[in-house]
């Protein structure tokens, strides 16, 4: 038996470091590439909802001093939650993973995240937010996702150019050091896909929190759908985990994202500089306008755009970038 080990990138702050990952028999041949089009794209695709989790396999974790020993759960996912107070520089840093079952084993590398303290965090959806997925007609998302590679995919006009000026927004230089988060309703079965995709087109590097991984070709039909509260956990966890952040919020009007960052605001009402929706139909939702304009109570600025050119301006007014 093949093993495929897929890592995610992780994250630390003073007192704990976070590592995450999945175990499951390879997929390989079929492993998603930039270079298959048409049937052996969909192929892949399908594929990736087809996987076979490894449960209760022993991971191991290096990192420093750190060597740590967990074991993956029912779905082939590890997580190491570990208290790490050592001297760290900000910035990403390199772990390992290494695992074995009879005489087969490997080790694979990742990276985490350790933010620059008093900058800004930036919390992002992924469909319909920077990359064009049309969330709001079902057949027409599948379709698109089995019929177009990333290089054939699309994000808005000048999200990337927003997005770069974010990650340098508040520092002398033109470094990159405010830290990203992109958080979605896809599965981690598309992580591969989602971060070839931010790579190709130039987005901030991020870390990225998916929805739990699937495991047939019937839930690929249900792929991004379901409950979010998915969603509002993993960003109240990011918040916690790094309360000394100023973050600013990036959605879109498709789904839930209004109604999901209004909570956030609630819950963290020091925390949040910022909101920014998309529209993503010909005509603003009032139900969203109503939303917006209660979170703008909260002394939080918001912003609800369909051409990131006015989400640009407006970070511009609000001393944002």
């Amino acid at each position: 038996m093949k093993l495929d080990l897929k890592l995610y990138r992780g994250y630390v702050n003073d007192g704990e470091l976070v590592v995450f990952g999945h175990l499951f028999e390879s997929w390989a041949p079929d492993k998603f590439s930039i270079e298959k089009r048409g049937i052996k794209h969909a192929h892949a695709i399908l594929h990736k909802f087809r996987i076979k989790p490894l449960k209760n396999f022993k991971v191991r974790l290096k990192f420093k001093d750190l060597d740590v020993t967990t074991k993956t759960q029912e779905d082939g996912y590890f997580r190491f939650t570990i208290p790490y107070n050592a001297a760290l520089e900000p910035g990403w840093h390199d772990y390992e993973i290494s695992c074995k079952m009879y005489e087969v084993g490997m080790i694979e590398k990742g990276e985490l995240l350790k933010p620059y303290p008093g900058k800004l965090g930036i919390i992002s959806d992924i469909d319909d937010t920077f990359l064009i997925s049309h969330s709001n007609t079902f057949f027409k998302k599948l379709y698109v996702m089995l019929s177009k590679n990333i290089n054939k995919r699309k994000v808005y006009d000048d999200v990337v150019k927003h997005y770069s000026r974010l990650s340098q927004a508040g520092q002398d230089s033109k470094e990159a050091t405010n830290s990203f988060f992109f958080v979605s309703s896809s599965e981690w079965n598309l992580y591969d896909f989602i971060d070839e995709f931010a790579n190709l087109h130039g987005l901030p590097k991020a870390v990225i929190k998916l929805k739990k991984i699937k495991t047939g070709l019937r839930d690929f039909v249900s792929s991004g759908r379901g409950n979010h509260d998915h969603k509002f956990i993993k960003i109240k966890d990011i918040i916690s985990f790094y309360p000394h952040l100023k973050y600013v919020l990036m959605g879109d009007d498709s789904q839930h994202d209004p109604y999901l960052y209004e909570r956030i605001c609630k819950v963290f009402p020091m925390n949040i500089k910022a909101v920014y929706i998309r529209q993503t139909t010909s005509k603003q939702n009032k139900k969203v306008q109503r939303v917006l304009a209660n979170i703008e109570t909260m002394n939080v600025s918001t912003c609800y755009f369909r051409d990131s050119e006015k989400a640009i301006h407006h970070s511009e007014r609000e001393k944002i970038i």
